[in-house]
């Protein structure tokens, strides 16, 4: 649980940057935040959330 929430900060902060900076503007940042939470409870999940884990603990070995 903690890494899941982690991750939702980090990636939070990064959207965020995004925004700021100028790269993404506030339609697609939010059409991807639509786009994840609705493939959240699909077949996709049990894929994703694997590959996911993998490099957190790839990342956390660094």
């Amino acid at each position: 649980m903690a890494t899941s929430i982690s991750a939702a900060v980090l990636l939070g902060i990064v959207v965020f940057v995004l925004i700021q900076g100028g790269f993404v503007r506030l339609g697609p940042a939010l059409a991807c935040a639509a786009f994840g939470s609705i493939l959240a409870p699909t077949g996709a999940a049990p894929i994703i959330t694997p590959a996911i884990n993998a490099i957190n603990d790839w990342i956390s070995s660094i």
